[in-house]
């Protein structure tokens, strides 16, 4: 069949797809594009001169200290809650991927709740939640006698990232429970009957079964999450808008600061701010070559598991 009668075949297909490609060019295409013009101007964003500068608002970035203050913040997001949100959802995915469990999907529904939920809704619930004044978090803490006087958490620069923190790894534990799941539902079910003839324990099975099939998928889970977590605009900008003195700034914070609401009277600066943006992407662009990477890795691997079992 030629390539025409082939479109032609398959016309409907292509009409259906038509809304999602235009929503995809005018909210991601070209914006993304946009963005890198931008970022080559001296511009506010809301009038008409704009002076071309080339390089020069790449330089400042680079040279900026608060930038790089706010970059390594949304990575030290990376660094701790990534783990935090691996492990915790693998283990409660082992537990729910368990047949015997009758009220496993309804489980499943209550740990992704929060996933679906809008970041500005739950950052204003958990402000609310962290509150020193009759929050419910210092009450409980109050009452169990651990603090004698309540705590600021997020008026605190000290505890004020980790507490955001806290917000963000429990909003999307659902996301990466759902990742794990899907990885169990590819361990043979043979796997575990025959480890249950030899005599091993839960711990065995977990340790000699379960973790080396998982191990090709934690690559991409691992990636994922560390994408998802880089984006955690909306819960630090609704619970603390990078606060107090920077200290929960993260890179896309100071962007939109950068961008639209500039302190201490200040001008906006939508071409600085696009660079910013732009440079982060790249780190953005850089993860997600390392999951396409990944990918090859898992098929290649699940390929010669099938090789193998076939000899």
């Amino acid at each position: 069949m030629t390539l025409g009668g082939r479109l032609w075949q398959y016309r409907w297909c292509y009409l259906f797809m038509v809304p999602s490609g235009l929503l995809a060019l005018m909210f991601t295409l070209y914006p993304t594009v946009m963005s890198w013009y931008f970022s080559f101007l001296d511009w506010s964003g809301f009038s008409d001169s704009a002076q071309f500068v080339g390089f020069a608002n790449y330089r400042e970035v680079l040279r900026d200290g608060m930038f790089w203050d706010a970059f390594w913040r949304s990575f030290l997001f990376v660094l701790v809650a990534v783990p935090i949100r691996l492990t915790l959802a693998l283990l409660v995915a082992i537990v729910l991927n368990n047949q015997a469990l009758k009220l496993g999907p309804a489980f499943r529904t209550m740990f992704f709740l929060p996933v679906v939920t809008t970041a500005a809704i739950v950052g204003v619930v958990m402000s609310l939640m962290y509150s020193p004044f009759n929050g419910p978090i210092n009450q409980a803490l109050m009452a169990a006698h651990l603090i004698d006087r309540p705590i600021d958490f997020l008026g605190d620069p000290g505890t004020s990232l980790w507490s955001v923190m806290a917000v963000e790894i429990w909003k999307n534990f659902g996301i990466t429970m759902i990742y794990w799941l899907a990885a169990l539902q590819t361990v043979p079910r043979a796997c575990y009957e025959a480890a249950a003839v030899d005599g091993a324990g839960r711990w065995q099975v977990l340790r000699h079964v379960t973790v080396p099939i998982l191990l090709p998928f934690a690559a991409i889970i691992t990636l994922l999450t560390a994408n998802s977590v880089l984006h955690t605009f909306g819960v630090v900008q609704t619970m603390t808008a990078g606060g107090p003195y920077f200290a929960s700034q993260t890179v896309e914070v100071y962007i939109y600061q950068t961008a639209f609401a500039p302190g201490q009277g200040g001008l906006p600066r939508l071409g600085y701010a696009s660079a910013a943006g732009c440079l982060f992407g790249l780190c953005a662009m850089l993860i997600a070559l390392l999951q396409l990477w990944a990918g090859r890795k898992v098929a290649q691997t699940r390929a010669n598991l099938a090789v193998a079992r076939a000899a």
